[in-house]
Formats: C-alpha cells, sequence, structure tokens
C-alpha cells in the first residue's frame, strides 16, 4: 500500500469527499469487482461485491490513521475531503491513498505542534481518541452514502448497532469530548436529545471521577427489523472495562435490549435497556 500527500504518480485517484457525495460513482468499482470475483471464483453474488466495497474502503481511512499513529505519533485529518485512494490494476482493491488535508492532531513533543495546522492534544489516550472520532466520522457518512446505492440488510444494521454500543460505553477523562460527541452521533430521537442536553454534565462527570472506560461487544443479534417503518431491534452482550479515580480497571458484562430507527444519515440508537 503506498501512502502519499498529492495526487500525483500513475493510476486514477477516487476522491472520497467525491465518491460519497454521488454514490452512484461507485458503480465502476462495483462492475470491476463482480468481473474480478467471477474469473476468480466463477461467480459474483451482489452482496458479496457490496460487502468487499464496503471492506476495502473503510480500509482507507483505517489504514490512513493507524500508519501515522503507530510511525509519527499522528493522527491526520480523516476528513472525506481531506482523503484519495488509488485501485489496483487486477485486483480491485485500494493500492494507494492519498493524504490531501493538511489538519493532523498531535503530541506536545512533536516538531509540528506550533503550526497552524496541528491540533495538540495532551497524551497519547487523547491522540488515540482524536482518531476514534474521526474514524467513526467519516465510517458514518460512508454507510449513509452506501446504504442509497445498494442493500446489505442485517449486516449493516449489525455492524451500526456493535459500532453504537461500544462508543455510547466508551470514554477518557484524559479528553472526553470526542467520545461524548461520538455518543450524540450514534444515537436519535429522545434518546440522543437527552444525550446532546446532558453533553457538559457528562464532561463534568466524566473528568471528577476520572473515568477511563472501553467496551467491545461480545455477541450481538438482530432479533426484530421493519425495513419499512425504519426500525429494528437488536440484542446483545458488551464487555466493558472501567476504570474511576485512577482504580485499576475492572471488567464487567451487560446484556442490553437495543432498539434502532433509520434516519438520513443511516441506523442509530433511539433506546437502550438492561436485559437481565
Amino acid at each position: 500500500m503506498e501512502l502519499r500527500t498529492d495526487l500525483s504518480g500513475t493510476g486514477e485517484w477516487l476522491p472520497c469527499d467525491a465518491l460519497l457525495a454521488d454514490p452512484a460513482r461507485f458503480g465502476p468499482w462495483h462492475k470491476r469487482l463482480a468481473e474480478w470475483l467471477h474469473g476468480e471464483y466463477g461467480q459474483a453474488p451482489g452482496r458479496t461485491a457490496a460487502g468487499y466495497v464496503m471492506t476495502w474502503y473503510l480500509r482507507v481511512p483505517a489504514y490512513a490513521a493507524a500508519l501515522l499513529l503507530h510511525h509519527e505519533r499522528r493522527v491526520p485529518s480523516l476528513r472525506p475531503a481531506d482523503l484519495a485512494f488509488r485501485l489496483g490494476g487486477q485486483r480491485p482493491d485500494p493500492d494507494g491513498i492519498a493524504l490531501i488535508g493538511a489538519d493532523f492532531h498531535c503530541l506536545p513533543s512533536d516538531p509540528g505542534a506550533t503550526l497552524p495546522q496541528a491540533t495538540v492534544v495532551p497524551d497519547e489516550h487523547a491522540l488515540a481518541a482524536a482518531l476514534r472520532a474521526g474514524y467513526a466520522a467519516h465510517a458514518d457518512r460512508f454507510v449513509a452514502a452506501y446504504t442509497t446505492v445498494t442493500r446489505l440488510g442485517r449486516r449493516t444494521l449489525w455492524a451500526a448497532a456493535t459500532d453504537a454500543l461500544t462508543a455510547l460505553n466508551t470514554i477518557d477523562y484524559h479528553d472526553p469530548g470526542p467520545a461524548l460527541d461520538r455518543w450524540i452521533q450514534v444515537t436519535t430521537g429522545q434518546f440522543g436529545k437527552n444525550l446532546s442536553g446532558d453533553r457538559q454534565l457528562q464532561l463534568d462527570r466524566a473528568v471528577t471521577s476520572r473515568t477511563i472506560a472501553t467496551a467491545s461487544v461480545r455477541q450481538a443479534a438482530v432479533t426484530e427489523l421493519d425495513e419499512g417503518g425504519g426500525t429494528a431491534r437488536v440484542i446483545a452482550v458488551v464487555d466493558i472495562q472501567l476504570s474511576t479515580n485512577g482504580s485499576a480497571a475492572a471488567p464487567s458484562r451487560s446484556r442490553l435490549n437495543v432498539t434502532l430507527t433509520r434516519t438520513e444519515s443511516g441506523w442509530k440508537i433511539s433506546a437502550v435497556q438492561g436485559a437481565g
């Protein structure tokens, strides 16, 4: 995978922003991929091609962020307007990524910390939080655009539910703002309004109690799906590691009933209840 900061070199560069603004532009990629799948495996089911495109596209912001974080201790701008990619010649997956935005997050010790493009964060916890927030925002926009030209049904719904549940149970008091913004971003209805209205309270609570929480979804299943009505229910088991006031992280497990509602920007959580 080639990583560069301009759109020079061989091949056609695909700006992420242009693709997401006009999802019909995914069509030629789908066609190339279907031809490749048919040549490799003798068949190319529509949902298989759609799944490949989804996976390969989301690799672009993930790879760009991870590479700079581990090698430069920086997080580049992951906005669609600041990324482009190039497809390989034979297998149509991204073989080049262009970082065309100048903004980045960095640590105070970074040589470029005084540049106007830099957003300086206090430590690596905050740097990782900036990465998660940037990737999640890009992924949300992709899902909202991509589901207008392809239907992945329960797979897309399951992914949206697990990502949102992970976000809602993740926070770091060193820089809680991005996590709280993500909570608001993945919710809707009265549930989302309550979180938005309580944002400052949640910020203060996290900082005062020195809360660090991380989460992963152990199991999840779609139990109801009303495509026409735009609602769904998911049951999930979430593992959480929680530390407060400097204590060692303590594990816990929650079983949750989750209601999701389809919005213009994709599926979002509208209610969460304990499943006992």
